[in-house]
């Protein structure tokens, strides 16, 4: 994969280009974005992969949903369904998506989960219901310019920040790095729990924020159990086990449990991955399986896996959240 990104070097100024010049076209208002009267809170990133959006839209579901009828609204990533859904007792990780799946499971009691890859028309449909939401939040939306957010958070992760990157097809990043201006708050993600005020320095010169922008840095908690539909088990019972991920990077995940000195066998699947009739028989024949939040949204509809499989759920941790959640409150008062 390297080799191929080295070799489609030459293509980068033209995407370059073509991705600038229709960020351009926006910015001029020559093509047409449309703000709104109440807070849109977009959380997204200028790269492709994970950079921790899922667990970012769970910490503001988690601050907000007290004080506000909160909604997410998600493009619903490799759904089988087209145009609007919102989710009830009937939707599925194939008919919503799996991270909005994951948003309806924890958090329907309390928020509206809808998705639509015309995020106008998903906003649109969410204000003519009854129970409206006051705030609606806004999941990998950093580029879809026809929406003006009210605060836009962009995310970065520690190992891969967007100031060190290309745009596609040699690097990583969807648009040039000039796109991070449109940011109100930047979250480097994934840091080491660990780092030290001298390396986040380093770090802030790097992202060479605007005036009127906010720097954070954030890192991954993990449970200290892994759970099921029904029960839980802590790590001391966890013997020999499969862990199966299909996400973008599941480095962070291995280095824990290999940190717990636990025995394992990992099956790594791409991002998203669609799980076919021959990965379940494969996962039928392990004894025990742990898996992520995301993918046990995929898994847990095959009966055959119920009995063995458990997901590990993660929280974000912010450094100094006292102030990110005053900028959080405060954007959406206003």
């Amino acid at each position: 994969m390297k080799l191929i990104r080295k070799i489609l070097f030459p293509l980068v100024p033209i995407y370059y280009l073509v991705t600038w010049l229709r960020n351009k076209l926006y910015d001029l208002g020559i093509k047409k974005s449309v703000s709104y009267n109440f807070p849109v809170i977009c959380v997204g990133n200028l790269s492709v992969g994970g950079t921790g959006k899922t667990p970012m839209i769970e910490y503001l579901i988690k601050l907000l949903k007290n004080d506000f009828k909160l909604a997410t609204l998600s493009r619903g990533y490799k759904r089988k369904t087209k145009g609007f859904q919102l989710a009830d007792v009937n939707s599925t990780a194939e008919s919503i998506g799996d991270e909005p799946f994951q948003f309806y499971n924890k958090f329907k009691n309390d928020i509206l989960v809808a998705v639509d890859s015309d995020r106008n028309n998903g906003i649109k449909n969410l204000r003519n219901l009854e129970n409206k939401p006051e705030v609606i939040l806004l999941d990998d939306a950093f580029q879809h310019r026809k929406v003006i957010a009210s605060f836009n958070i962009l995310l970065t992760t520690y190992n891969n920040i967007y100031t060190e990157d290309f745009v596609l097809p040699t690097g990583n990043l969807r648009e040039p790095k000039s796109g991070a201006k449109r940011a109100n708050v930047i979250i480097v993600t994934k840091c080491p729990n660990d780092l030290k005020e001298s390396e986040k320095v380093v770090i802030l010169n790097k992202l060479k924020l605007q005036s009127y922008q906010f720097a954070f840095f954030s890192s991954i908690a993990y449970s200290n159990e892994v759970f099921s539909n029904d029960t839980s088990k802590n790590f001391e019972s966890l013997h020999d086990f499969t862990l199966v991920t299909g996400i973008a990077n599941a480095k962070p995940l291995v280095d824990f449990l290999e940190a717990k000195n636990l025995r394992f066998e990992h099956l790594d699947f791409k991002d998203h991955h669609e799980f076919s009739q021959q990965d379940i028989v494969l996962l039928e024949k392990q004894e025990l399986i742990i898996t992520t939040e995301k993918d046990y949204m995929r898994l847990k509809q095959h009966e055959s896996l119920k009995d063995k499989l458990f997901y590990l759920p993660i929280t974000v941790v912010i450094d100094n959240k006292i102030k990110f959640n005053e900028l959080i409150k405060q954007a959406v008062k206003h």
